[in-house]
Formats: C-alpha cells, sequence, structure tokens
C-alpha cells in the first residue's frame, strides 16, 4: 500500500474512532485540556494565536482560546478562501460570524489577516514522532509552507483525542513535525529529529 492510501486508511479508521466519542465525554475531554495546558503553552502577551471552531466530532477548544486570550494572545482562526487555500482572520469579541468554508462559521472578509505564531491544528491521526494526518486538502501544509516563505517558523500543536494516535504516520517529504499534541491525556512535546 502506497503511502497516500496509507494515511487514507489510517485518517478514516481515526476519524471513526473520534466519531465513537459521545458528545458529552469529548466536551469532558476538551474541558480537561483546558486544564493541561491553558498555562503551560509559554508565549509572550500579543502572540498571535491561530485556534478553531470545533466541526464534526473534534475537539472543542474554545474554552482553551478563551483562556488564552486572558493570557494576553491575539486570536485568529482559519477561513478557507477556495479549494487551495486558508486564511488566518482575526477574531475579536463581537464581531460578526459568517460561513468560512468547510463547515465552520469565522469572522467575515473585513476582519484582519494575521500570520500567527503559534497554530492550533486539527488533525485526523499522529504518532509518538509528531508526524500528523490531517483532513486530506492539505490547507494546513500550503498555510504553514506559505509561513516558511515568509521567513516565519510558527509553532504548531496538535489537537487530538488520544483515540486518535497511530503507531507510525507514514511521513512524506513536505509533512512538517508538530512540536506538541494535546489530547485529553496531557500536553506532550516531541523531540527535535
Amino acid at each position: 500500500m502506497n503511502k497516500r492510501d496509507l494515511k487514507a486508511k489510517l485518517r478514516a479508521e481515526r476519524l471513526g474512532a473520534r466519531d465513537l466519542i459521545p458528545a458529552e465525554l469529548r466536551l469532558e475531554h476538551s474541558l480537561t485540556m483546558v486544564d493541561h495546558a491553558a498555562d503551560r503553552i509559554e508565549f509572550e502577551p500579543g502572540t498571535i494565536v491561530s485556534g478553531f471552531f470545533p466541526i464534526r466530532s473534534e475537539v472543542d477548544i474554545r474554552p482553551l482560546m478563551a483562556r488564552l486570550k486572558e493570557r494576553g494572545a491575539r486570536l485568529c482562526v482559519p477561513v478557507v478562501l477556495d479549494r487551495q487555500t486558508i486564511a488566518f482572520r482575526e477574531l475579536i469579541a463581537g464581531a460578526e460570524l459568517v460561513d468560512t468554508g468547510f463547515g465552520t462559521r469565522g469572522p467575515g472578509p473585513d476582519a484582519t489577516v494575521l500570520d500567527p505564531e503559534i497554530l492550533l491544528v486539527p488533525l485526523s491521526a499522529f504518532d509518538r514522532q509528531g508526524h500528523r494526518i490531517g483532513y486530506g486538502a492539505g490547507h494546513y501544509d500550503r498555510a504553514i509552507a506559505r509561513l516558511h516563505q515568509k521567513g516565519l517558523d510558527p509553532r504548531l500543536i496538535g489537537i487530538a483525542f488520544d483515540c486518535q494516535e497511530v503507531a507510525e504516520v507514514p511521513a512524506e517529504a513536505h509533512d512538517v513535525r508538530l512540536e506538541a499534541i494535546l489530547t485529553e491525556s496531557g500536553l506532550r512535546t516531541f523531540s527535535a529529529p
């Protein structure tokens, strides 16, 4: 089986396992993650942090984002501009949210576009080496590559449930490793390759 097919298989398996977590337990796990990470993710006030609004059975990191904002983070969320591109629009309290693609809502086109310094990254699967499998569209891979082209090196923290861990992700040359993963068991950092 080639790497692409293996990734698709692992993606389907791990998303299926995530879907089986009852909604109440997903919420409980999401709140536990706030306790594990809200004060352990280090950053200076004013640091731009990209979060996301949950879709389907994803972790709900809105409580974590609120805590990071209390600590001085400047928040943004991804919005789908087209089939190839996401941008990170600033999330300001009270601003109207609009449909932003991929089943999500977020700030409208008048919101400021930011370059995140920390990305809280949703994913399908991850391994102990910090490799991840996304949802297959490549939006985050391309967004991270664009940030690198600008000379930026954002910190990548994967967000998932424990059931999304796999023994090994079939990593490819374009894949960028995570700095850490946050699950209901805690915040784990990965050593440099």
